[in-house]
């Protein structure tokens, strides 16, 4: 026997949550959380059934919701997201934040290891004067970023690469990246959501989490602009070691950016 929309949800919401179970049954669908309050009594079809136990059961399992549905919200805008990029999150607006504070309005972006390009993208969004460019080692990565941009109608330039590889010689007013900075043996890449992210983007496989960070700040001198800025997301302890790194670098201006729950989420430095 066929489900009400309600009782579907009721079923959801004992094995996931009701939150979960709502964001599954309007990607099912096609409809917004107001049209599931007002129609309740709405049957599903055998496929639609079929298909949301099968979208409940994945959940059960701890496939990200937002893998599940296929887009994370970052910034006000829809991303679209598979196992090939990290999920956006909150946190990372910070990184938008600064970034923003520091950006003219035709500045120079590069934007390294882009993932889903939520950062290259919304930058080029709030900055519709700036030129965006954004490297990733990954092509399955790298063509999620090209649809994105794609989808917010950002002109975006996309380079195929690891790190400063693609832009060899070029200098730029801003440099981002948001890198992996877990460490390798961190209880954490076994549970939730990160079980199913692409361990390479969570992780470089150092002890600490800081060799991608350590080879991005070297970088950044030469491939800075003088009084450009170099901003980077790192984990809730790396704050002190990405300040010392900067200031080897031989950057100024250092900055430790907290994030909305005050833990201290970017480090920023420019250079003279």
């Amino acid at each position: 026997m066929r489900r009400t929309v309600r009782a579907a949800l009721e079923e959801a919401a004992v094995q996931i949550g009701r939150v979960d179970a709502r964001v599954l049954a309007c990607h099912l669908l096609g409809t917004g959380r107001a049209w599931l309050a007002a129609n309740p009594m709405h049957v599903l079809t055998e496929s639609q059934d079929a298909r949301y136990d099968l979208l409940v059961a994945q959940r059960v399992m701890g496939h990200p919701v937002a893998y599940l549905v296929g887009t994370r919200e970052f910034y006000g805008r829809d991303f679209e997201v598979g196992p090939a990029v990290l999920i956006p999150r909150p946190e990372t607006e910070t990184l938008v934040e600064a970034a923003l504070a520091r950006l003219g309005p035709a500045g120079e972006v590069l934007d390294l290891g882009t993932g889903s390009g939520a950062l290259a993208v919304t930058l080029a969004c709030e900055r519709p004067g700036a030129t965006v460019h954004a490297g990733d080692a990954s092509g399955e990565a790298l063509a999620i970023a090209r649809a994105n941009a794609a989808r917010h109608g950002a002109g975006i330039a996309f380079a195929h690469g690891s790190w400063y590889e693609p832009f060899a010689g070029r200098r730029f007013d801003l440099v981002v990246a948001n890198p992996p900075y877990v460490a390798a043996g961190d209880r954490h890449l076994a549970e939730g959501d990160l079980r199913f992210e692409p361990r390479e983007a969570l992780t470089d496989g150092s002890a600490d989490g800081l060799d991608s960070l350590r080879a991005i700040v070297a970088g950044a001198p030469e491939h800075l602009k003088s009084g450009g800025w170099l901003l980077v997301e790192h984990g809730y302890d790396q704050a002190g070691a990405c300040r010392a790194l900067l200031g080897a670098a031989g950057l100024a201006d250092l900055v430790s950016i907290p994030d909305l729950a005050g833990i201290p989420r970017v480090a920023g430095g420019r250079r003279e």
